[in-house]
């Protein structure tokens, strides 16, 4: 039985407890859910054609890829030319999954603790009874295991060919995933679970002999980056103010844990608290060296977080941010460039904010002028509680500002671009037209980790009208974030296995090589996707959809199937 976690405060290993699910009582022999299926044998899909090759001997997909675009420049008399464009690309994906390991920051937390007993319960087939009857483990609300893509159409029927997510690729199942890792608080995970008050009691219960033995290792804490009210929490800190030594002691962390475990790759992945805004200081954080030279003189701007990334980039791990501060600082961007390391982020989008991305692009989609946002809501876990202090409200107050930036930008019908404003102004504007955005958020321990989200939209309609939309939105924090962390895990060590070359007209085609540090291909996921420096950021929900379902059909030598449906518009 593979252990769920290595997570001791002297670094010893736990292996998971022997004790069978009947001995929980739990029901045995009950159905797994869909959501927790595996793959058949061999995968689901095989493609048949000359741009996909399967070599077996060597595990791997080889495919070729198209990628079509058009460039568009604008003529001195005003009008738009527009090119196309084709560039040929070779991706070549590793099979082989391998044994995963997932370090959380936080893992004593209300989403650490969450994703713990989802794994356990899922793999185990825990039920647990509720008011409503017996309760099956499942995966619903994650992209990569809930959700389906079209594949294609059947010839004799002509109907959609959906397939899961899932088995487009090999990935990682979740129930395989070696958990571990760090948390400020030493409580052990049964009693961590408990404090969280998430889970239902009767699946807490059948869950204690699993996770009583499993302690997060000591975590850094640095008192200026969270609310002071987190104070009484952090008992379980590794020790002294040397950024340096904080350092090391957590790559060895990672390195302990992947050799203890037997673990081929390994996830860090940030769901603590939200920190306070770095400042970005030339000659401190603006270069990787500048960074590292920092971390090394324990320089004040030099967060936890930051701390955890740089030491997941040098021991060559992907590391994952689910808060809202800037861990990315500038030098730590340049440090994963320069290590060929890989990095994501900002800020899971798991309930308001994924409704606001999908209801504004509908509204200016439909010639319908958003002209207000105004957001609220109130929570009562411990991260609401942090978020009661101003400094660290402010880091996620800017995270869910930007959602709705480029659906207003795409639209200069509606929204006038800032060169036109400055034009009929006389004013110089750095930003175009763009709607009243306000966001608030309020701490309320009566409600716990459900939490409320009220919003309206105020817009203008033709010829002068009005039109005001209010929704309520009542959610489980945790148990909107936790599918989260699985589809950041599963995504971000399916992307470590794939590697591409461009094939150019002439001559030869190179080496291949990864993928670009920051895996923009999560931002589905993510409220502030952090992107390749130069390119512009996509928080269109759909758009960032899609683009994970194309690199999923790039990988095997498919084009992407459209929505024109050419063959039902024609004789």
């Amino acid at each position: 039985m593979a252990p769920i976690a290595s997570t001791t405060t002297n670094g010893d290993s736990f292996a998971s407890t022997r004790a069978t699910a009947a001995t929980n009582g739990s029901v045995t022999g009950a159905a797994v859910h869909a959501t927790a299926r595996r793959s058949p044998p061999g995968g689901l899909i095989q493609v048949d054609g000359s741009q996909t090759v399967y070599d077996e001997a060597n595990g791997e997909i080889r495919s070729r890829f198209v990628d079509r675009g058009a460039e568009v420049t604008k003529t001195p008399e005003g009008k738009l030319n527009v090119k196309r464009t084709e560039r040929v690309f070779e991706f070549k994906t590793d099979t082989k999954v391998g044994r995963v390991g997932l370090m959380l920051v936080g893992l004593g937390g209300n989403n650490g603790t969450t994703v713990v007993a989802t794994v356990l319960a899922n793999r185990h087939n825990i039920a647990w009874h509720t008011k409503e009857g017996l309760q099956q483990p499942n995966y619903i609300g994650s992209l990569v295991r809930a959700s389906t893509l079209r594949l294609g159409t059947d010839p004799e029927t002509g109907a959609d060919v959906n397939v899961p997510f899932s088995d487009m690729l090999p990935m990682v199942h979740p129930n395989d995933l070696v958990v571990g890792g760090w948390d400020i608080s030493a409580l052990p995970l049964d009693k961590a679970m408990e404090r969280a008050k998430v889970l239902e009691y009767d699946l807490q219960r059948q869950l204690v002999p699993y996770t009583k033995d499993i302690k997060p290792m000591p975590s850094i804490y640095y008192p200026d980056f969270i609310a002071a009210n987190q104070e009484d929490r952090a008992d379980n800190l590794i020790p002294g103010a040397d950024k340096a030594k904080h350092l090391e002691r957590i790559r060895q962390d990672i390195r302990d844990f992947k050799s203890k475990e037997g673990l081929d790759k390994v996830v860090v992945l940030w769901t603590a608290n939200t920190e306070r805004y770095a400042d970005i200081i030339e000659g401190v954080n603006d270069t990787a060296d500048n960074l590292l030279a920092s971390i090394n003189e324990s320089h004040e701007e030099v967060s936890p977080s930051t701390i955890f990334a740089v030491a997941s980039i040098l021991e060559g791990v992907p590391f994952i941010n689910g808060a809202p501060q800037n861990t990315f600082v500038p030098g730590a961007i340049e440090l994963a460039e320069r290590q060929k390391s890989f990095i994501g982020g900002d800020d899971f989008k798991s309930g308001q904010t994924k409704v606001k991305s999908v209801l504004t692009e509908f509204l200016v989609n439909a010639g319908i002028k958003p002209r207000a946002i105004a957001s609220y809501n109130h929570l009562g876990n411990n991260d609401g509680k942090n978020l009661s202090s101003q400094r660290q409200f402010r880091s996620k107050e800017i995270s869910k500002s930007s959602v709705v930036d480029d659906m207003v930008a795409a639209n200069n019908l509606l929204y006038k671009p800032a060169a036109e404003l400055t034009a009929e102004t006389g004013v110089v504007h750095k930003q175009g037209e763009h709607p009243d955005h306000l966001v608030v958020i309020k701490y309320v321990p009566a409600v716990g980790d459900t939490k409320r989200a009220m919003d309206e939209y105020y817009s203008e309609l033709g010829m002068g009208g009005r039109n005001a939309m209010f929704i309520t939105n009542e959610c489980e924090d945790s148990l909107l974030a936790t599918p989260l962390i699985f589809d950041l895990t599963i995504l971000a060590e399916l992307l470590t296995r794939v590697s591409y070359r461009e094939v150019p007209a002439e001559g030869d085609a190179g080496d291949f090589q990864p993928l670009y540090s920051v895996l923009s291909l999560l931002s589905f996921m993510l409220k502030a996707p952090l992107v390749k420096k130069g390119t512009e950021v996509v928080n269109s929900l759909n758009r960032q959809r899609n683009a994970l379902d194309q690199f999923l059909k790039a990988c095997l030598g498919l084009d992407h199937s459209t929505d024109l449906l050419l063959n039902t518009r024609l004789w």
